[in-house]
């Protein structure tokens, strides 16, 4: 049999020969040392940045602007924060202490609005309510029909009147007019519709009546209109500085005049200033 050379190796002298991988000392939040292989984790982020760069780019150019957005929250002045810390959002208010409440929580430096939301049940729905006390701006009425302006219309409506309209000039708030004008004023359906300012028989601004018509408006009757595409109702009920007594008259009116069956939720806001939730059972009584 042939000599075997056998070659001793010294385990302390590959020891030191080895290179030990590189660590970094960090003290721990209780004054513990603790101890990371470094090449270990820039490899690690290494990987997150590029599978994060890989989803980027497979959601498309937009997604990095719209993860930015979606990182991004919403916030409120400090003014707004500390009149919202005072509503309850899970309560139901009783309409009295929700209208003092909303006069408490308004933080405009001008005699604010009094606005109420109805979230109803469909879309489409549409009428006139006469506030007993006044609540709004003055309404610019425009007329279609004979002695308009002598029956108190702030605008005698005629052909040139139309032309304009499907032009896209509106310069009034409520369009009211007698039957004979409907052929023509339906031209300007596709304007007026989408903004709500149809004249309809169903709410009172197709008549043969133009003064009382006109009359009514004046004297409080009010509009309102569901949004094109949305199942709520925003209006007007009152001042800030009214009593509150009137604005709880005015929302009543407005309550029946809609009717419960169509109403899901009401919420009251001044101006400026957080929503007030209404109990239903406080708008019977």
């Amino acid at each position: 049999m042939g000599k075997t050379k056998t070659k001793l190796i010294d385990d302390s002298i590959l020891g030191s020969n080895k290179k030990e991988p590189k660590k970094e000392i960090q003290k721990g939040h209780e004054g513990q040392v603790k101890t990371e292989d470094k090449d270990l984790l820039d490899s690690k982020l290494s990987l997150e940045k590029n599978d994060s760069e890989k989803n980027i780019k497979a959601k498309g150019p937009d997604a990095k602007s719209s993860i930015k957005r979606s990182n991004q929250r919403k916030i409120r002045s400090q003014r707004y924060q500390h009149v919202a810390a005072k509503v309850d959002r899970n309560k139901n208010y009783p309409i009295n202490e929700a209208i003092e409440l909303a006069k408490e929580v308004s933080y405009s430096k001008f005699i604010s609005t009094l606005e109420a939301h109805l979230n109803t049940s469909s879309t489409g729905i549409r009428g006139l309510v006469t506030m007993p006390f006044t609540a709004g701006k003055k309404l610019t009425i425009l007329a279609f029909g004979k002695d308009a302006k002598e029956a108190g219309a702030d605008v005698d409506g005629n052909d040139e009147t139309i032309e304009e309209i499907l032009k896209g000039k509106i310069n009034f708030d409520v369009l009211v007019t007698t039957p004979e004008w409907m052929p023509k004023i339906a031209k300007a359906a596709r304007i007026l519709g989408p903004r709500g300012l149809m004249p309809s028989p169903k709410n009172g601004t197709v008549t043969q009546n133009l003064a009382k018509m006109i009359s009514d408006l004046k004297g409080g009757k009010s509009e309102y209109k569901s949004e094109p595409k949305g199942k709520v109702i925003h209006i007007s009920i009152g001042k800030i500085d009214q009593p509150t007594l009137e604005i709880t008259t005015n929302l009543k009116a407005l309550y029946t005049a809609i009717g419960r069956s169509k109403i899901q939720k009401i919420t009251i806001s001044p101006t400026m200033g957080p929503g007030i939730k209404i109990d239903f059972n406080s708008l019977n009584k």
